[in-house]
């Protein structure tokens, strides 16, 4: 099986993700990741389709990919991610990555062994997006991640959704899924009306 860059898993709680940024700037020691299993099956199946494909692989760090992409809905998928507090700010150290089933290697490592290969300092990997140059409105609400909130952990924070947040997320999708059933009902009637027994 091929390697597959950007996946890994959240070491404390086993939740798979992929890795937006390695490195932030000015915080070599702190990622960027988006915890997969909490997606719906909608987005969590574009971004992974996304990961997985030559665009994905070819990147250097996952949010470029992010940043030029959309979900099913038109939404850009980093600014998506980013205002339903998706993207997560974690240690190095609390992520594993698995770049193929049975291997992992903490971020940490990795990105030390990648700034070896390079010659840099692991602070140095840190991608500084060109904000003002590309004027990028994904780029640009991405960069307010930077300071920690509430829809941010900090690095010491465990990702686990609340049950009350689960409950909301599924809620959420349960709407979206009887909006889609209506729409389907309503353009099978337009096809096909439905014959009344007599």
């Amino acid at each position: 099986m091929a390697e597959l860059k950007h996946v890994g898993r959240i070491i404390s709680t086993k939740q798979r993700c992929l890795v937006a940024y390695r490195t932030l700037p000015g915080e070599s020691d702190s990622c960027l990741v988006i915890p997969t299993d909490a997606l719906s099956d909608s987005y969590h199946n574009s971004i992974i389709n996304l990961v997985e494909g030559q665009a994905g692989q070819d990147a250097n760090e996952f949010a470029d990919v992010l940043m030029r992409s959309t979900f099913t809905d038109g939404s850009n998928m980093l600014v998506w991610l980013h205002q339903n507090g998706r993207l997560l700010k974690m240690g190095t150290s609390a992520i594993e990555m698995n770049p193929t089933p049975g291997v992992t290697v903490q971020l940490s490592e990795l990105n030390q062994i990648i700034a070896e290969q390079k010659g840099v300092a692991v602070g140095d990997l840190a991608v500084r997006p060109q904000f003002e140059e590309r004027n990028s409105t994904a780029a640009k609400e991405v960069a307010k991640v930077d300071a920690p909130s509430e829809a941010t952990p900090t690095a010491t924070a465990t990702v686990e959704l609340t049950p009350e947040a689960q409950a909301k997320e599924f809620r959420s999708q349960a709407d979206r899924l009887a909006k889609q059933a209506a729409e389907m009902r309503r353009k099978a009637e337009e096809l096909v009306p439905t014959k009344k027994s007599k």
